[in-house]
């Protein structure tokens, strides 16, 4: 018998925002950054109104950023390695910023450069 009820997602922009400023937890930490947004991401991408879209964006960004870091390691040996991860570095704590003021207006996430590992 299929069942025709269907849950409904609640609202919590909070909780959007929250996720976006985890990933501050690696600047803090060294780790967390994409562990924690993920776990809010799966446990909550069924309950929470947009959760879907912004955990995926998240997700993506923490996965670009630790290749593009990769590179930049690879890159140390020519020289611009610093300056790419210091780029990154810098795109990693302001992006959070403001994709979670994005998330408390209701806006949908942009993280520039971000590979798209899933959709």
């Amino acid at each position: 018998m299929e069942s025709n009820y269907h849950t409904l997602k609640r609202t919590d922009n909070q909780l959007l925002v929250v996720t976006h400023l985890c990933q501050l937890l690696t600047c803090i930490t060294g780790f967390g950054g994409l562990i924690v947004p993920l776990i809010l991401w799966a446990t909550q991408k069924d309950r929470i109104e947009g959760m879907d879209s912004h955990g995926k964006a998240i997700i993506n960004f923490q996965l670009s950023i630790i290749i593009y870091s990769i590179i930049s390691a690879i890159f140390i040996i020519v020289g611009i390695g610093i300056l790419m991860l210091i780029a990154i570095g810098i795109a990693a704590f302001i992006l959070p910023i403001v994709n979670a003021i994005k998330a408390s207006n209701g806006e949908l996430p942009s993280y520039p450069l971000s590979l798209n590992f899933i959709s």
